[in-house]
């Protein structure tokens, strides 16, 4: 079966983490979110793809390549200007000639396809639309449903005493092909606010499926955190490639390839490391996610922090509460980092910050 994952965003809500790589690619548990995705399509049976791409395509493509080594074969769909979620989705008409879902490329979920694909096709649908329970409505596109789960209205990011439902979507579609009919070609067309609004309008078999299984938009850094934390508790069914740890006190730490870490390392709540991270002696690091490469100083403390690829803290270094680093920042010995800030380049005392 056919699928195609929207991955041309720029992903500005997750910088700076985003600056250098696509935000379908940044990890998630020691994993390219868009990896993943690959890996929870295939066990769908969904294995010809394709993905839209713009923001950053050389990364994508070059750990991609066709797709061969997840089982699937992929092919590419690349944007010199942003078409738009539906307009995306028109440039792929060409290849998408059969029922197709389309999924979101900064998702994590373990979603049943088959399930919502026998529902679509069962209720004669259009378009169908997964949805998913969600406590703050106001961080969500918000769908109304009625008894018999065809699609009434839209709300978007109502407050909580306004919203008709707290279902929200999710990103994951099913359509048929005749859905290019309502689609504009070659400029941009947008799903929320244009396409669904018109099939509404004109009473067209648009279904909504509520579902139970774990699903996760990581549009924002609070949700990147939520993630990690959600993937090594096991709340959501995706592989954790390398070693979980519990230490005595509780904590947990998923170690990728190659790490080496000195005695007197502490350890507190949860925690990710990625392939090749060195930390030595004193260290303290809680709750917080190393990318690959990272070397953590003497006597450094990392508290409830995420931090790119291949950083270098000298010792002492204190990297505070919520802050977020881009890759490859250098901190001398002794540097705080503020709490909630973003660090957008470091170079030994330098700091460039844009506060969170």
């Amino acid at each position: 079966m056919k699928a195609m994952i929207m991955a041309a965003g720029v992903g500005s809500r997750l910088m700076p983490l985003t600056m250098h790589v696509p935000k379908p690619m940044i990890p998630v548990a020691n994993r390219p979110l868009m990896d993943n995705i690959l890996r929870w399509l295939k066990g769908q049976d969904f294995d010809s793809l394709i993905c839209n791409l713009h923001y950053h395509p050389k990364v994508i493509r070059d750990y991609f390549e066709d797709g061969r080594e997840w089982g699937v074969n992929l092919q590419y769909s690349p944007e010199s200007e942003l078409l738009g979620t539906a307009g995306g989705v028109k440039n792929c008409e060409w290849f998408l000639d059969e029922p197709f879902a389309v999924v979101s490329g900064d998702a994590l979920t373990d979603i049943e396809l088959q399930q919502m694909m026998e529902f679509h096709k069962k209720n004669g649908a259009l378009a169908t639309i997964a949805l998913k329970p969600v406590a703050e409505v106001e961080q969500f596109g918000i769908v109304v449903i009625d008894d018999a789960q065809r699609i009434q209205r839209f709300q978007e990011k109502p407050r909580p005493e306004e919203a008709c439902s707290n279902l929200a979507n999710t990103g994951i579609y099913i359509f048929e092909p005749e859905i290019f009919k309502y689609i504009p070609a070659s400029h941009f067309y947008d799903f929320g606010k244009q396409l669904f609004p018109h099939l509404v309008k004109i009473k067209a078999p648009f279904f909504g499926m509520p579902v139970t299984k774990y699903w996760c938009d990581i549009g924002s850094i609070n949700s990147y955190r939520e993630a990690q934390v959600d993937a090594l508790t096991g709340r959501v069914d995706v592989a954790t490639p390398g070693e979980l740890k519990i230490m005595p006190n509780g904590a947990r730490v998923l170690l990728g390839d190659n790490v080496s870490i000195a005695d007197g390392v502490h350890w507190h709540g949860t925690n990710v490391v990625g392939d090749s991270c060195v930390i030595k002696e004193g260290a303290v690091i809680s709750n917080s996610v190393l990318w690959g490469g990272v070397v953590v100083g003497r006597d450094s403390r990392i508290e409830d922090a995420l931090l790119g690829s291949d950083c270098v803290l000298g010792e002492r270094v204190w990297i505070s509460s919520g802050a977020v680093v881009n890759s490859g920042c250098v901190f001398a010995t002794g540097i705080q980092v503020p709490p909630h800030a973003k660090v957008f380049h470091s170079s030994g005392s330098d700091l460039q910050l844009e506060q969170g």
